[in-house]
């Protein structure tokens, strides 16, 4: 096996890791150099593909205050959002802007040059920023590209998995094993910081907004070295997915649509959202995602529509470029169509338990972004908050990192040497299961028992056939190839969600019982490492 040293390793590619590794290059003593690894191109990750926008809350936005975006994350939140979280990531907000701004990012500006604020569900004014129109994430990540490799001496690994973390004795985390599924090569890396910047669990799902590449490593792998886990049931299902094509991996309907006054709509083009909740389409992601899901079962159809026929054609495809494109290679015009839409998941709020600088329950281990859970997004993010949470928790991050020694002085003890021992050693069973059958299995267990709406019962199911997959599966640690290992994960990852959903004896954001439709107001944050029981 190769053996590399590196003073910083960041795994994973999306806004968070990029602007983690530029920072860190820029402002931290890297006497061992950084290292990114990623598991297909530096370009791909969840990131990309967000439309929506970023909140920030700007000095030019007078209509905005930061106490007034607080109390609208911690009402969207169902009463699990940490406050002092919330305060101490939307003061930086317009901080992190500016240097994003510097590192190349061009948000889109009115015919002023002033930054363009749009609206979205459950904000009480406009403060999201965004980049071409409808393609915030793709431009963000395209600029931080950009800027990265530039840089010539931040080192990159693609078509790499991260597969096994490195903790001694003492619950330092030490580096990882990392896979090179291309060369069928592993590699030992030493490290003094990893940072987890991997993303959510969109894959776990029959029916996601994520790319294929969404499958929870980063999750994972904490929760197999030790970390604490927070938060698990939480899987937030997107109210307006594209209801066309044969994918599971479905197109995304910006909720900034809604925000432009599009409505929801049966087949007649009949609203509907007025039977559920005064705040119409602009209601918390839960609740209009519950909504859309009970007005399916209750005529039967696969979707419903977004109906944005009042908005111009021309102003539509200015303002949304990306979402007008795919329409019409549907034939569907929005100005004159009604858009199909149904649920689909979208993002995680549970993750690995960390402060807002990444700070794991383990020494040496960091986490942030979509795979991290800093109490931000409590039981139901608000919307546009997670790209701002990935920028803030990366900015402080390296606050954090940069006054550390990050010289790699590690002596391996025997509990490093046994965990590496094995990935050299272990023999790879010849005989490999049918991976693509299992994922469709567990794909289609999670929608129909862990979805939108569960129950004991369902629950129960669920969690009997995981542990029956987990039998069929039957590789705990080296694993054949990339689907393998995603595979793994997964399987850890929905194991963890059955468990603290069956714990959660309540309705709270985005997980909503059936059998216990209230809400208990004594209710808290729950947390789980595999040391320990899951606690309140």
């Amino acid at each position: 096996m190769k053996h590399s040293k590196y003073s910083a390793v960041v795994v994973g590619s999306g806004i968070a890791g990029l602007y983690a590794a530029i920072k860190l290059h820029k402002e931290a003593h890297l006497p061992n150099g950084i290292l990114i690894i990623t598991k297909t191109k530096l370009i791909e990750s969840n990131s990309k593909y967000a439309q929506g926008g970023m909140v920030s809350v700007m000095p030019e936005n007078k209509l905005d205050s930061c106490s007034l975006h607080i109390e609208d994350t911690i009402k969207a939140g169902a009463g699990l959002t940490d406050a002092k979280v919330a305060e101490y990531i939307s003061k930086r907000s317009a901080q992190v802007v500016k240097e994003l701004q510097n590192f190349g990012v061009d948000f889109d500006r009115d015919e002023n040059n002033q930054l363009k604020f749009t609206k979205e569900a459950a904000h009480s004014v406009n403060r999201i920023l965004h980049a071409g129109g409808d393609a915030t994430g793709f431009c963000m990540e395209n600029a931080l590209v950009k800027y990265l490799i530039s840089k010539k001496d931040i080192k990159v690994y693609e078509q790499t998995l991260a597969v096994e973390l490195l903790k001694n004795s003492k619950n330092i985390c030490q580096g990882l094993i990392t896979y090179n599924y291309e060369e069928n090569e592993y590699e030992i890396i030493e490290s003094p910081a990893v940072i987890l910047a991997t993303g959510g669990v969109g894959q776990l799902y029959k029916y996601t907004t994520n790319p294929d590449i969404t499958t929870g490593d980063g999750i994972a792998l904490a929760y197999r070295a030790g970390a604490i886990v927070k938060d698990m049931e939480f899987v937030q299902f997107h109210p307006t997915a594209f209801a066309l094509g044969d994918n599971g991996t479905m197109f995304l309907i910006s909720e900034a649509v809604r925000g432009e006054g599009a409505k929801l709509v049966d087949k007649n083009g009949k609203t509907f959202m007025e039977k559920y909740d005064k705040r119409l389409e602009l209601a918390p992601r839960d609740i209009v995602t519950r909504a859309i899901f009970n007005e399916m079962q209750l005529t039967g159809a696969k979707n419903v529509y977004l109906d944005a026929t009042h908005i111009n054609e021309l102003k539509f495809e200015k303002r949304f470029p990306t979402i007008y494109g795919t329409c019409r290679e549907y034939n569907i015009n929005p100005a004159e169509n009604y858009i199909p839409v149904s649920p689909s998941a979208h993002y995680y709020m549970g993750g690995i338990k960390t402060k807002v600088d990444g700070t794991t329950s383990m020494e040496g281990l960091y986490a942030i972004g979509e795979a991290a859970c800093t109490g931000l997004h409590g039981a139901n993010r608000l919307a546009s908050n997670s790209i701002l949470e990935c920028a803030v928790t990366a900015f402080e991050l390296v606050e954090s990192l940069k006054n550390k020694n990050l010289s790699n002085n590690f002596v391996q003890d025997e509990k490093t040497q046994k965990t590496i021992n094995f990935y050299k050693e272990e023999t790879i069973k010849t005989e490999h299961q049918n991976v693509d059958a299992i994922l469709k299995h567990l794909k289609e267990l999670m929608w129909d028992k862990v979805g939108i709406i569960r129950n004991q019962q369902k629950l129960e199911v669920a969690k009997a056939e995981i542990e029956n997959l987990k039998e069929q599966f039957a590789f705990a640690y080296k694993c054949p190839n990339r689907n393998h290992y995603e595979l793994r994960n997964l399987l850890t990852i929905a194991e963890l969600i059955v468990e603290f959903a069956l714990n959660r004896k309540e309705s709270r954001g985005a997980h909503f019982r059936e059998d216990y439709p209230q809400k208990d107001l004594i209710a808290e944050s729950h947390q789980l490492s595999r040391s320990t029981r899951m606690k309140g």
